[in-house]
């Protein structure tokens, strides 16, 4: 699951999974018109990233240097289009 690409990672799928579980609480409690369950979703949402950074700090994310961006030993060509 941990490819090459910027956020393909337990720590971040994790952490993205929980958020929007908790994006889906908070607007459903706000449709309903309650506040409470509202802010519980949002702290669900704040969760989410805190169990992220949690993983990727317990080495789940991407290792540090190998930003996608930031690597400069990427040998490959780019893609070229064609019709």
């Amino acid at each position: 699951m941990a490819g090459s690409s910027h956020g393909h990672t337990p720590a971040a799928w994790t952490g993205v999974i929980i958020s929007v579980i908790g994006f889906c609480v908070a607007g459903a409690f706000m449709v309903m018109a309650q506040p409470m369950g509202f802010w519980a979703g949002m702290v669900i949402v704040v969760l989410g990233g805190v169990v992220g950074w949690i993983m990727s700090a317990m080495g789940m994310g991407m290792p540090k240097g190998t930003h996608p961006v930031h690597n400069t030993t990427d040998t490959r060509e780019p893609a070229s289009a064609e019709s």
